[in-house]
């Protein structure tokens, strides 16, 4: 899975991770398996600290579409009976409003080559190879680490002969990568259910609604695949997949989107009170002053005047 062109992006990665390692040494055993978890995830943080403008940017792209929902709507309900010309209307209002309906993949898109560069230095470290700027005792530091009694290096199909030179037990380092693997795929699909569903929201009739829902219940199947990933390297995956979970809800509890009854009036809900949210506070919304109710206009009864001989008890002569 190396790639000659990503050498330097390799590099860069491996030291981060001697950088970060490092640190942590000074008050935590080199080849403790607590410093490489706090190192992987440290480096997880770093990397979404660093395209964290991206996700600012999907955020504005999801604002935008989320006003523009109303305007889609109509233009759903317009040309339902053509198709094509719906979407290019769709599009063009988009277009014109600077809304993106792929921004939400920017930030996927950026971490790929951060994934790929830690998954070549750690099956670097796993092959014993002191590569792309790591020094040997780097090297045998992460392989003598443990996390949870799994050896950091280590693959779920990884030889019980091979775990055993690492100095761990096969039956718990099995047991340590299926949890983390469950774990993965859980916030895998916690993570993707979260945005179709956002998507359904902004986008009732979009055509390849289907196709996001079949996405959801297959996305968490894709971990099966990190059964070929050592440790670390699911530990990275777990760490970004609750950080990227985590963030949509905040934004999401924030931005609620608008509800349009069926007289096209648009109403804002107020953003949920989650955790996220007392934590930073509610966003900033434009408030309409509604016009003061008049007051209700007393009327009060007067008596009837009565006539002299009905107040007097006398027949009206």
């Amino acid at each position: 899975m190396e790639l000659p062109f990503l050498n330097p992006l390799y590099t860069a990665v491996a030291w981060v991770i001697t950088q970060i390692h490092a640190g942590y040494s000074l008050f935590i055993p080199s080849d403790n398996g607590f410093n490489w978890a706090l190192t992987i995830i440290t480096l997880t943080v770093l990397m979404r600290l660093l395209i964290f403008p991206l996700f600012l940017k999907q955020m504005r792209s999801s604002r935008k579409m989320q006003e523009l929902a109303p305007k889609v709507q109509e233009l759903r309900k317009k040309y339902k009976s053509d198709k094509q010309r719906m979407n290019q209307e769709v599009m063009r209002v988009y277009q014109e409003a600077g809304a993106n309906p792929l921004g939400g993949c920017l930030p996927v898109v950026a971490q790929f080559p951060v994934f790929i560069s830690m998954f070549t230095v750690l099956r670097a470290i796993a092959d014993d190879k002191p590569d792309f700027g790591m020094t040997t005792q780097l090297v045998d530091s992460a392989r003598a680490a443990h996390i949870l009694g799994a050896p950091l290096p280590a693959t779920f199909w990884t030889s019980a002969g091979e775990i055993a030179k690492f100095g761990a037990d096969p039956v718990i380092t099995k047991i340590v990568l299926a949890i983390f693997v469950a774990i993965s795929s859980g916030t895998t699909f916690l993570t993707v259910r979260q945005s179709v569903t956002r998507s359904m929201q902004q986008m009732p009739d979009n055509p390849m609604a289907q196709q996001q829902k079949i996405l959801m219940y297959i996305s968490p199947l894709f971990a099966i695949f990190s059964l070929n990933f050592p440790l670390g390297l699911i530990l990275y995956w777990v760490t970004t997949n609750i950080w990227t979970l985590s963030q949509q809800h905040w934004f999401y509890s924030r931005h609620p989107m608008p509800v349009v009854d069926e007289k096209g009036n648009v109403t804002t809900p107020e953003p949920t009170n989650g955790i996220f949210t007392k934590l930073v506070g509610k966003p900033k919304a434009a408030t309409q002053e509604q016009p003061a109710a008049p007051e209700p206009k007393i009327v009060r009864q007067q008596p009837t005047r009565q006539t002299r001989s009905k107040r007097t008890g006398s027949k009206k002569s």
